[in-house]
């Protein structure tokens, strides 16, 4: 069974920086995306960044050009470098893997921009 656990995260203020990292157990034999998702207060759970084993990445609008994703295979892990926050950022954030037709999430953890 596969299990993600998340690391990073926090209180921040504007205009600073946070690293998220999640690490998955087992071994992963097919393709897989790994990435994270974030959710507000009364929103839907959103994309915030994906990237496939193969390089492939996905950005949400509002992130590109601050936030970076990356994974390293060897470690089973992929992390998430958040810089220039911004109050709308504020969420809790959730790693995310797909693989083989299923999705798994991690527990989530809070990141909090100050003004």
């Amino acid at each position: 069974q596969v299990q993600l656990v998340e690391s990073g995260g926090g209180l921040v203020q504007a205009g600073g920086s946070l690293r998220l990292s999640c690490a998955h157990s087992g071994t992963i034999f097919s393709t897989s995306i790994m990435g994270w998702y974030c959710q507000s207060p009364g929103k839907q759970r959103e994309l915030v960044a994906t990237r496939s084993d193969g390089g492939n990445t996905e950005y949400a609008d509002s992130v590109m050009g601050r936030f970076t994703i990356a994974r390293d295979l060897t470690k089973r892990t992929v992390s998430l470098q958040m810089n220039s926050l911004k109050p709308e950022d504020t969420a809790v954030y959730f790693c995310y893997l797909y693989i083989a037709g299923s999705t798994h999430w991690g527990q989530g953890t809070q990141v909090t921009v100050s003004s």
